[in-house]
């Protein structure tokens, strides 16, 4: 049984108990004693205080066998409650619940954060590099051990929960998500939170992890922007770690690097952006953020490579540099 309703049903049960002595000491005594008076016996007789008889049971049969099933039957429920309670916060689950809806309330709170659908072998690198990356993220996985292995994240939400229901999906905030990357095992769960995810919100950016290649046709008109095959990337590495290893390893540096998190970014120069009219130059991106610009490109055109710094910028242009994650999240706040 599910935690929350193992504790509602042990709150039910007591509360049943309760009114039933209280109601049955109000019936006995004819209706003449005060309800808080009935209320107040029941208590005292389930926790055996023995302050005394509020109501006059000695002597009057009917009440003093009600008195003594009331105790016995009464007192096994209230002590079973009890024992369930200790053994629920003993065994954390009362933590559980606990941090669980504090987590979802940090999450209602998020606006543009990134969901990722699976933690597994996948997913967990996909959370790692965005949480590096100064984004906000909210996994969704069902398996505990999944998540265990994803706990040592720092800044990590989650919801325990299955990404094909659509619940998890709404509570992970998808409707006010920038992006979903669905890391599932099953092409078929993929297929189907692809379509589900782009019903919710038709803006969010959505990336498609598939086993199948044969399956990118169908992802893309269920809504995927993008569809990426770890076999297809991993067959790619291995070419390229043969062919222009170091190349690879300048790569892998910047993930590894021990000067601090170095990427290659992009700033999104939309509507209203305070640089919209200068030249790249005029960004001294170089002097004031130590980013290096590698490209720009605008919407779907091809990619612009080493743009001349007399470039001048206008809305929908997308700017690709390198540098650190800390100077690169500065440099978006700005532009």
């Amino acid at each position: 049984m599910d935690i929350k309703k193992r504790l509602y049903y042990i709150l039910l049960v007591i509360f049943l108990v309760v009114l039933a002595g209280s109601s049955g000491y109000y019936i006995l005594f004819g209706g003449k004693p005060k309800y808080m008076d009935c209320l107040y016996m029941t208590v005292i007789s389930l926790t055996s205080v023995g302050y005394g008889e509020i109501l006059e049971v000695t002597g009057n049969v009917p009440a003093q066998i009600f008195t003594m099933l009331l105790i016995t039957f009464g007192m096994g429920i209230i002590l079973y409650g009890i024992s369930t309670l200790t053994a629920i916060i003993i065994e954390g689950e009362l933590t559980g619940i606990l941090r669980k809806n504090k987590m979802e309330k940090q999450i209602k709170k998020l606006i543009n954060h990134y969901i990722v659908c699976g933690g597994g072998e996948t997913g967990r690198h996909v959370v790692s590099e965005l949480i590096k990356n100064r984004e906000k993220v909210v996994l969704i996985e069902h398996l505990e051990d999944n998540i265990e292995k994803c706990g040592h994240i720092e800044g990590l939400l989650y919801i325990k929960g299955d990404a094909t229901d659509d619940h998890n999906l709404i509570t992970a905030g998808i409707d006010k998500a920038a992006g979903i990357v669905i890391c599932l095992p099953s092409d078929k769960d993929t297929l189907y939170v692809t379509m589900t995810a782009r019903m919710l919100n038709g803006n969010i950016r959505i990336i498609s992890r598939m086993v199948d290649q044969a399956l990118q046709p169908k992802l893309k008109k269920a809504g995927a922007d993008s569809t990426v095959s770890p076999n297809f990337i991993g067959g790619l590495r291995m070419a390229s770690e043969m062919l222009r290893p170091t190349v690879v390893d300048f790569l892998d540096s910047m993930l590894r690097s021990s000067q601090g998190h170095i990427r290659i970014g992009q700033l999104d120069i939309k509507k209203n952006s305070k640089a919209i009219g200068k030249k790249i130059s005029d960004l001294e991106l170089t002097d004031k953020f130590n980013l290096v610009v590698l490209g720009s490109r605008y919407q779907d055109r091809e990619i612009h490579f080493n743009p001349p710094p007399s470039t001048v910028i206008n809305e929908d242009l997308t700017i690709i540099i390198m540098g650190d994650v800390e100077n690169i999240a500065r440099a978006k706040e700005v532009f």
